[in-house]
Formats: C-alpha cells, sequence, structure tokens
C-alpha cells in the first residue's frame, strides 16, 4: 500500500499529527491523497484536517486561491502558525534568530562574548536579546532550540562535558527562559545541529552524510538514513578528542594529551600563527589571512584538513557517507581546508566508499548554528505525538 501504511509502527489509525506530517513534508497536498495514504475513511480525514485547521496549523486551497495561492481542494502547511526561537552559543560568540514553523528566518541577532563566560552572565542578555527580536512578532512561541560545545543530557537540558565553555556543566537552562516564552527548551550539541541544518532544506539532498563542524574545535554530526545520530551518552562525534600518534603528548584543552584538536583545531592553530608573529586571537582572523594570500595561514589549514582526514577516514570506511559537509569558521576557507581532508580521506577510504562521495560546504554558511537550532525546536514541537498533543490540550 502506501509509505505510512508499511512503515508505521503502529496499527493504530493516522493521528491528525501523522496527517499534518505529510502534509508539511509534501507528501500530500490534498484530503483523497491523505485517504490513500494512511487508509483512513473520508470522514476520519475530514475530521482530523478539520481539528488542524481549527488549530491554524493547515490551511485551505479556497482561502489561498484569491490572492494566488493554491487551487481550491488542496491543504496548505501553515508556516505563520507560531515561532520558534534559536539560540547558538559558542566559545566566544551568541548567534540568536526568531524562525517560522518552515525554518525562514524573521529576525536575528548575533555579538561576540567574552571567553569564559558562565551562564549567569550570559543567559540573561541572551534572553534580553531574544526579547527585543520578538518585539512585533504576533504568532506564539512554540519552542526554543539551544546549541552549546560539548556533551548536552537532551532530556534533562544541561551540559555534562564541554570543555571550552566552563561552569556550564550540571547547569539546568530552561529556567533562563522561563520568563520569556511559555514554550520548551530543546539541548543539542553544535555538531548535531548543524546536521539538522543540513536536513532542514539543504543542498546536498542526501540522507546520510557527515557533517564537520571546524572551528576553534572540532566536531562530527552524524546523519545516517535521514535521521541525526547522537550515540547513548549524546557524546557521538566527539572527533577532535580522538587520540592520534602525530599529536604525541600535546596537552589538549579537555584535559587529556594528544587529541586531534592539538594539531588540527582552530584555537591550536592560532596559537602556532601567534608563535609566528602574527596578531591573531581566533580562528576567523586565520581564515581571513588565508583568504587574503597569506601562505602560512593556507598551509596551517590544508594541514589541520590533512590530519582531520586521517580520522574521518574511518568514520567514513564504518558509515559510508553521501557526502562530507564542512561547516564551522574554518569553511569560510572552503577551498583550502577541504584540500587537505580529501587528500588524506582518498588515501585512507576504501575505493566503494569514495566512489561517490561528495566534499560540499554547509548550506547555511555562518548562519548553520541558529538553522540547526531552529531545526532542533521544530523537530520536536511539529512531530506528531507533540501536535495531537497540543490539540488535545487545547480541546479540553
Amino acid at each position: 500500500m502506501s509509505q505510512l501504511v508499511e512503515t508505521r509502527e503502529t496499527a493504530a489509525p493516522a493521528t491528525a499529527g501523522e496527517l499534518l506530517d505529510l502534509v508539511r513534508t509534501g507528501r500530500a497536498s490534498t484530503r483523497s491523497q491523505l485517504r490513500m495514504l494512511t487508509g483512513l475513511s473520508r470522514t476520519a480525514v475530514t475530521a482530523r484536517v478539520t481539528a488542524l485547521t481549527s488549530a491554524g496549523l493547515l490551511r485551505l486551497g479556497e482561502e489561498l486561491a484569491s490572492t494566488g495561492g493554491r487551487p481550491p481542494g488542496a491543504l496548505v502547511f501553515n508556516q505563520d502558525a507560531g515561532v520558534v526561537l534559536a539560540v547558538a552559543i559558542g566559545r566566544s560568540r551568541s548567534q540568536l534568530a526568531v524562525l517560522d514553523l518552515d525554518g525562514q528566518e524573521i529576525s536575528s541577532d548575533s555579538r561576540d562574548h567574552a571567553v569564559g563566560v558562565g551562564p549567569d552572565e550570559l543567559l540573561p542578555d541572551v534572553v534580553r536579546r531574544l526579547g527585543g527580536l520578538l518585539d512585533g512578532v504576533a504568532p506564539p512561541v512554540l519552542g526554543i532550540g539551544l546549541s552549546l560545545p560539548g556533551t548536552l543530557d537532551r532530556s534533562r537540558g544541561i551540559s555534562i562535558g564541554s570543555p571550552v565553555m566552563t561552569g556550564w556543566d550540571g547547569v539546568e537552562l530552561a529556567p533562563y527562559f522561563a520568563g520569556l516564552a511559555d514554550a520548551p527548551l530543546f539541548v543539542g550539541n553544535d555538531a548535531d545541529v548543524l546536521a539538522r541544518a543540513e536536513l532542514l532544506g539543504g543542498a546536498s539532498g542526501l540522507d546520510d552524510m557527515l557533517v564537520v563542524k571546524a572551528s576553534t574545535g572540532l566536531g562530527l554530526g552524524i546523519v545516517a538514513d535521514g535521521r541525526v545520530l547522537s550515540g547513548h551518552l549524546g557524546a557521538a562525534g566527539e572527533i577532535g578528542h580522538t587520540t592520534v600518534d602525530a599529536a604525541g603528548e600535546l596537552p589538549c584543552r579537555c584535559g587529556a594529551t594528544g587529541c586531534l584538536e592539538t594539531i588540527a583545531g582552530g584555537w591550536a592553530l592560532v596559537a602556532k600563527l601567534e608563535e609566528s608573529g602574527q596578531p591573531v586571537g581566533h580562528v576567523r582572523d586565520l581564515v581571513s589571512l588565508a583568504l587574503q594570500g597569506d601562505s602560512f595561514a593556507r598551509g596551517l589549514l590544508r594541514d589541520s584538513g590533512r590530519e582531520l582526514g586521517e580520522v574521518l577516514a574511518v568514520a567514513i570506511n564504518l558509515l559510508n557517507p553521501g557526502a562530507v559537509v564542512i561547516g564551522g569558521d574554518m569553511a569560510a576557507a572552503f577551498d583550502f581546508y577541504v584540500a587537505g581532508v580529501r587528500e588524506s580521506v582518498y588515501r585512507r577510504s576504501a575505493p566503494l566508499a569514495t566512489r561517490d562521495l561528495q566534499f560540499l560546504p554547509a548550506t547555511h554558511g555562518d548562519r548553520a548554528g541558529v538553522v540547526g537550532c531552529a531545526a532542533l525546536a521544530l523537530d520536536h514541537v511539529l512531530a506528531p505525538v507533540a501536535v495531537d498533543a497540543r490539540l488535545a490540550a487545547a480541546s479540553l
């Protein structure tokens, strides 16, 4: 029968939330298509569609035809039924945005902050800035997506292992946002949200990819069969803290020695550039020098890519992705950086694993973090079970 009927994990009739998902993802646009895909009766589909239109999540073609929209009978996901907030927090910068339910940015703000700032110092300012971005925004806030470097406990909404963000581990993050909006907070690792950004309007159209965040640190987002894999404790993709022989006993900021980051992370490259007499303070400065033609900066980026590729080749052999996507600050010098990555990957990976492999820059560029945070929130608040719960609560 239909893909939905074949792959559903329950024999229960399709819910209103599942019907919304079919429309939102473009698999259905009429009631008859919904009936065909779900096996529901005409009456059941009508009842569920009515609930969704009453909640403002679906619009009817009849409402849009007069403005040049869809034809009568069409069902259209209403991206203006709510908004989500995105909060991408890094070592030295916080990027914020308000986005509609289709992931389109409405307003945004990006500011640098002091390295080592704690949650009590930064988050009240983040909330204040988000409040300013929400001025004039009428739809309700349905969810907030927040990313941090390191490992996060998603169920508790806390960081449990970030060598970069000292003072954040174990701190409950949701209470900081309680006065801003009556909406749940969802947290994720910065590389994982980068991977989610690729699934939200990514150019590759692939369901299997490795998404590298190459910035001050190194992280890896893993997408398999269209899903982001976070691992047992949410620590999947900590590629930067893989021990490599080339690093010897070099001390890492995580407290260990010999990590890949000590020879390939942005912080290590900046240190090397400073030793050469260049006054740089961030990996973005290094990238800027490379783009201006500085041969030493270009060499550092290529060497970093080469060292990353040595470890990445193992993941490519294991997972057989269709693409390696490069994001983060070093992606701004994509050609120089990826040249080193490709060199090692093709030398160390199996021929079959690299036969169709693509190397791509992150689709959303510098905005990938906030797009990924929005995708994190959208994946939760528009999940069928969440939609059904919201409809049930509204009917009480």
